[in-house]
Order: structure tokens, then sequence, then C-alpha cells
């Protein structure tokens, strides 16, 4: 398993200086990204990446909102493997009707994505978890109408701040799991909130253990009230660090 930085966690310096920001993230010592609404800055993007030896597996892009023929080919000029859509509205995890369509319209956006040999995949916040139907959550119903190919970015924190132990979560959506977001602080949602992995709430290696198909952690803070290069820094040492 491998580690990643999701860039919205730096996105204020990468909005005034993309290749700077790069450049000090590879620094810090990720070898890997995950880029986010990549389109616009594809070009840009692509050179900072492979001037840093960074490779992007995995990319965050509305697909269900969006050209999805412009993302996939700026996924494929990135060398991003997985687009994954961050978010589909609140509204749309009320009913089982509603979540069967987006998973249709996911289902549909991979047989695209499989055209420019791109994966496709969906990312969590806490209302599908907080969405309960018959006892199961918004998220395991989407996984059970998704097809075989698309895969789940769960994003652990927000499913605990959505009242899911992510653990349990995890084991029940099984090798479903190719991606999860590692974050951290006291399960509040408020983004602010939110602290170096391994210095919050989150049992963070019972969550990574839990993935059993896990191929790349992602270190996500949504927001920060400090100096976010620290934040991010002190999260990749701590999991470099292994489990203690």
């Amino acid at each position: 398993m491998t580690y990643s930085l999701q860039l919205y966690t730096v996105r204020k310096p990468l909005e005034d200086d993309l290749a700077g920001t790069i450049a000090k993230v590879a620094a810090i010592g990720f070898t890997n990204v995950e880029p986010y609404n990549f389109v616009a800055t594809a070009d840009e993007l692509a050179s900072a990446l492979k001037a840093n030896g960074l490779a992007a597996p995995s990319g965050h892009a509305p697909l269900l909102r969006a050209d999805q023929d412009e993302i996939f080919a700026a996924a494929n000029k990135l060398g991003i493997e997985t687009v994954i859509d961050p978010h589909v509205d609140s509204s749309q995890w009320n009913t089982e009707e509603d979540i069967k369509a987006t998973a249709a319209a996911l289902n549909a956006a991979a047989v695209k994505g499989a055209g420019y040999g791109v994966r496709v995949g969906y990312h969590n916040h806490e209302f599908e978890l907080e969405a309960q139907i018959n006892g199961r959550s918004g998220l395991e119903i989407l996984a059970e109408n998704l097809n075989p190919e698309v895969v789940l970015e769960v994003d652990t924190y927000w499913a605990a701040v959505g009242g899911e132990d992510p653990v349990e979560l995890l084991k029940r959506l099984g090798d479903r799991v190719r991606f999860i977001h590692i974050k951290d602080g006291p399960l509040t949602k408020v983004d602010k909130d939110q602290v170096a992995v391994g210095s919050g709430k989150v049992p963070v290696w019972d969550v990574i253990s839990a993935a059993s198909a896990l191929e790349v952690g992602v270190v996500e803070l949504d927001d920060f009230t400090g100096d976010i290069f620290e934040a991010v820094t002190d999260s990749l040492n701590y999991l470099k660090a292994g489990k203690k």
C-alpha cells in the first residue's frame, strides 16, 4: 500500500504557485498525489508532476456533472488510472431510487472511462452514511448497485462523523474499497477542527488494516488552522513510522 496526498489539502498555495507547491509536496516525501478538478490545470500539472517525479494514481473530478470525455482525456495526460467522483449532492441520498440512479450514472461513466483505460470510483462525505434506509446506509446501498469495476474511496473521517464505525464499514464493503482518505480530528463537521494524521480521534491503524484490498491511502485535511505544510509533513511522518 502506498500513500498519496489529496491536493485539495494545499489548494490555496496551489492556486498561487502550482509548480512551487508540487515541488514542496515532493520535498516533504510524497511520491503520489491525488489531483482535484484537474481538467483546467492538466498541462501545467503534468509538467510539475514529471519535473518532481510524482505520480497521480487517482484523481477527483465531477464525473456526473461535467464533460466526461474531457475528464478522461485529462486523466490520460496526467497518468491518472482511477477517476473518482467526489460529491453527489446530499439531496440525492434520501431514497433508494435516487441512490440507484446515482449508481446507474456511475456505471455508465465507468463504461465510457474504460474506453480511455480509466477506472471510475466514488468518494463519500458524511451524509451518505447519515442516510439510513431500511437499516442500511446510503453508501452501502450504492455499493450494492455498482458494477464490479466501479470502486469506492471511503473517506474514513467523514464516515465516522456520519455515525459509522469506519473499521466495521470497511470490513463490510470489502474489496470494493481500493482507496481511503486518511484524515484525523475530533470527528466534528467543522473542517478547521481537523488535525495532522495521528493526533486526533481516528483509530488510524485499525482503519488501514480493515481495508483489505487497499491500493492507496490518501492523506487529506479539508482545512486546518495552522501551517498546512507542517500538518501534511507530520501526517506523512506518522504514517511512515508505522504502527507503534
